[in-house]
Parts: C-alpha cells; structure tokens; sequence
C-alpha cells in the first residue's frame, strides 16, 4: 500500500508518519511512486502508536523498543536456520546436539 493508504489505515497525518520513518522505526520500500508498505509494517505501526498514546513511551523508549524488536526477529530467523540444520543430521548427531542444549 502506498503512504496515503497507509496513513488512512492507521489514522494519522502523513508528517507523523515521515517522523517515523526519519526515526527508522518503519522502513518502507522506496518506489517511483513514493514509499511501499507492507502489513509487516502496518503492524509496527500499531505498536507505535499503542507505545506513544496509551502507554506513554517517550521517543528514546519507542527507538529501544523497535531496535529490541528487530534484534528478536532477526534471532528467530537465525534460530529457524540452526534448528533446520539440526534437522538435516542423523538422529544419533540430533539428539546429542539437543541433549547438549537441554543442559545449559
């Protein structure tokens, strides 16, 4: 969806969602059009504006929530590759490897 879509779907005004995207707490795909989003996006989206209104997180707390945010992603995504190797070995290598990891 492009920018005016998404500010319709959210209700707010496009220059607030500029500040985010200055901020880097949404990063839409750039076209010739203007700026893409996704749904992906549109549910950071939600999450700034329950951090900002409701909650009444400050800016900085709103950077630190979307940066550990994002560090969660990117470790289930790692995470997601390593339990497929791990799939990928014999059941004797498996197991040891799980055992291992039940210990610590």
């Amino acid at each position: 969806m492009n920018d005016h879509e998404f500010c319709e779907h959210l209700d707010i005004e496009v220059k607030v969602l500029h500040i985010w995207v200055e901020q880097r707490w949404l990063m839409p795909q750039e076209a010739e059009a203007g700026w893409l989003f996704e749904d992906a996006d549109l549910a950071r989206a939600r999450l700034i504006q329950d951090l900002t209104g409701p909650m009444g997180v400050n800016d900085d707390g709103v950077d630190v929530a979307m940066r550990l945010l994002d560090q969660v992603h990117s470790l289930r995504g790692r995470l997601a590759v390593l339990m497929n190797a791990i799939r990928s070995q014999e059941p004797a290598v498996q197991k040891l490897i799980l055992s291992s990891a039940e210990e610590d």
